[in-house]
């Protein structure tokens, strides 16, 4: 599912993050803020009018605010952290 869809304070995981749906700045600086496939996150707030601005994410143990449309580049899946075997 997509952040977008991700219902509030429930936690996640990055799955993947569709970096060709962003320009270079946007996917650099959510890079920085630890955005990356297999980061916590989970959606704390909808800002805007009915829920459709911002989203306020925490990332980790950051608390970020993203545009909608970044966090539509975003599959998370809930469940248990897949490790590599």
């Amino acid at each position: 599912m997509r952040l977008t869809d991700l219902p509030l304070r429930q936690p996640a995981y990055v799955d993947l993050i569709d970096w060709n749906a962003l320009s270079a700045a946007d996917g650099q600086r959510l890079r920085e803020f630890g955005l990356c496939e297999g980061a916590s996150v989970e959606a704390l707030h909808h800002g805007g009018l009915l829920g459709r601005g911002p989203i306020a994410c925490k990332v980790g143990r950051m608390t970020i605010a993203m545009r909608r449309n970044h966090a539509a580049a975003i599959t998370v899946r809930t469940g248990p952290l897949e490790e590599d075997a």
